[in-house]
């Protein structure tokens, strides 16, 4: 995975430079968990929800890293009329089946796509990665009780946990404490990783299944692999300058 990680991380810089594009930092802190979902864990019958729709780029690399995205086609990100739209787009390309990023969605849409499976006897899980932020929205703890209420184990909760939101720290913005002892709480198995480490998340989704729903929460770093974007707020919004970028791709060369 090493290997694929630097490649995609190198492509995501490019694709995000070339297109005058921000939300890089979110981006490079989801990196490592959405290849390790689509490269390790799921199957042709799984489903996978990004919530946190501005992360849309490294879906996309991710994509493109597995055969179902063209080279070509990373050129038309965040243009008019492309299916690379700046948050996922429904109904262009397979893999993206609802429309995200209006935040605390995801989760909703996860149990539906659950539900809807169990009803048809259809088999596989379905994932969903949110944001840490996304919890303060009231609508993802609605959509966490109607899931819980249901049993519906089919859910797998992926929390990017990078610890910065649209306007500073989760901590700052709005204190919720442990999320790990709330989701606890609704029942939920949790289980905690460092987001940077693919196979530490890989085993982790891959334990044998229990008689409770999984959520993962991963430890990662917004701006994770670039020195000067680590952890930084601004880079929830900044695109990057040329000068920025060959030291954001020098550093990427080197790890």
């Amino acid at each position: 995975m090493i290997d694929i990680i630097r490649r995609a991380r190198l492509r995501l810089l490019a694709m995000h430079f070339e297109s005058g594009v921000g939300h890089i930092g979110g981006n490079l802190s989801a990196l490592e968990i959405l290849l390790t979902l689509h490269h390790r864990v799921m199957r042709s019958d799984d489903r996978f929800i990004l919530s946190k729709g501005h992360a849309a780029g490294a879906l996309y690399i991710t994509l493109w890293s597995i055969g179902r995205l063209a080279e070509a086609e990373l050129g038309q990100f965040h243009k008019d009329h492309s299916r690379l739209g700046g948050h996922p787009l429904p109904g262009g390309i397979p893999e993206i089946s609802l429309a995200s990023g209006s935040l605390g969605h995801g989760l909703g849409l996860a149990a539906g796509l659950a539900l809807g499976k169990r009803f048809r006897g259809q088999s596989g899980r379905v994932f969903c990665l949110l944001s840490d932020g996304e919890w303060n929205e009231g609508s993802t703890w609605e959509s966490l009780i109607f899931f819980v209420h249901h049993d519906l184990r089919e859910v797998v909760v992926i929390v990017d946990m990078n610890g910065l939101q649209g306007f500073g720290s989760t901590a700052d913005v709005a204190n919720l404490g442990s999320l790990a002892n709330k989701l606890r709480e609704f029942g939920l198995e949790v289980r905690e990783v460092d987001g940077h480490d693919a196979e530490a998340i890989e085993q982790a989704l891959r334990c044998p299944p229990t008689d409770r729903p999984v959520a993962l929460l991963a430890r990662t770093i917004k701006g994770h692999g670039i020195s000067f974007m680590e952890n930084r707020l601004e880079w929830h919004y900044l695109p990057m300058t040329r000068e920025q970028y060959e030291r954001a791709t020098e550093e990427a060369n080197r790890q």
